[in-house]
């Protein structure tokens, strides 16, 4: 897989892994993906229909996955404490993220963009819009939500036998990780166990850092509640979610089309936490459609 590494990115001075495709005429767009997944967890054919709608595509691994800087310096996460409210042990928000983010289109001579984010990839989205306004062309928030803990909360009954990724041992992470992929997918479509396997084992041979993806969650509670800002925003935006999303209830993603004035939100009836192949050219030419008219516009 070729890839580049930016060194010294926004105002933490971080190395970022990213890779780029599409015409450089095209409108920009930065595609953020979810906690602990790094940027080769958006399916490739995703990322082509995107480039063939004339899209120049950026992706990245955000920091504490793949080959960007990770925080193994900091303070081993304490997501119980966190949830009491006890912030100690957290590193980041996602306000750094977002700011890495904006280093990184900076770096590649970008003045503004447009910008995607999936799960935890459509927070530091939303606090892209929110804090870099002049910066966000764009926003679609994809199966995410607002930080009010009273929508988009998990099926925990759905995620009760997965337990802890097993960091210790390669093949038994890759199968705790299809498994997962598995219990919050959308069970009304194909699973592609082949192609998840694939990730799952190179996502282990460019990271396993036992932490990172609880630093990265912790970010997200100590971020708090975005309904507010989000209300805010003048921004174009679009909103998609499954209704069988049960790793963020589709509560989340309508609150977040209820917060951003005049944003559309468009709910995929048997979609789950995921992006499903039957419906990749559905979901890009909303996308395509989306960035296409706020960047004729800005």
């Amino acid at each position: 897989m070729e890839f580049t590494i930016m060194q010294n990115v926004g105002l933490s001075g971080i190395e970022i892994a990213f890779r780029r495709f599409g015409k450089v005429s095209s409108p920009p767009v930065f595609l953020s993906m979810g906690a602990g997944a790094q940027m080769i967890s958006w399916p490739e054919g995703f990322v082509e229909e995107l480039v063939k709608r004339d899209l120049q595509i950026i992706q990245f691994d955000s920091r504490d996955t793949g080959l960007s800087t990770h925080f193994t310096h900091a303070s081993i996460p304490d997501f119980t404490a966190a949830m009491s409210g006890d912030f100690s042990t957290v590193s980041y928000s996602l306000s750094d993220m977002a700011a890495d983010t904006i280093g990184l289109m900076k770096s590649l001579g970008f003045a503004s963009a447009h910008f995607i984010g999936a799960s935890m990839g459509g927070m530091v989205a939303q606090t892209i819009a929110i804090e870099y306004p002049s910066s966000a062309k764009s926003l679609t928030s994809i199966m995410s939500t607002t930080g009010n803990p009273a929508v988009g909360q998990p099926d925990y009954s759905a995620l009760a036998g997965l337990g802890m990724p097993p960091w210790d041992d390669r093949e038994a992470y890759i199968n705790w990780r299809v498994k997962s992929l598995k219990a919050i997918g959308s069970p009304d479509y194909p699973f592609d166990e082949k192609s998840a396997t694939n990730i799952a084992g190179l996502s282990w041979d460019r990271d396993h850092d036992q932490h990172s993806m609880t630093r990265q969650a912790l970010a997200v509670l100590k971020s708090g509640d975005r309904t507010q800002l989000l209300g805010q925003l003048n921004i174009p935006a679009l909103i998609l979610h499954g209704a069988s999303d049960k790793m963020i209830n589709v509560s989340g993603g309508k609150a977040t089309a209820e917060a951003i004035p005049g944003s559309k939100l468009v709910i995929f009836e048997k979609m789950g936490h995921g992006l499903p192949q039957p419906l990749w050219v559905e979901i890009v030419d909303l996308i395509a459609s989306h960035v296409h008219r706020a960047d004729s516009t800005s």
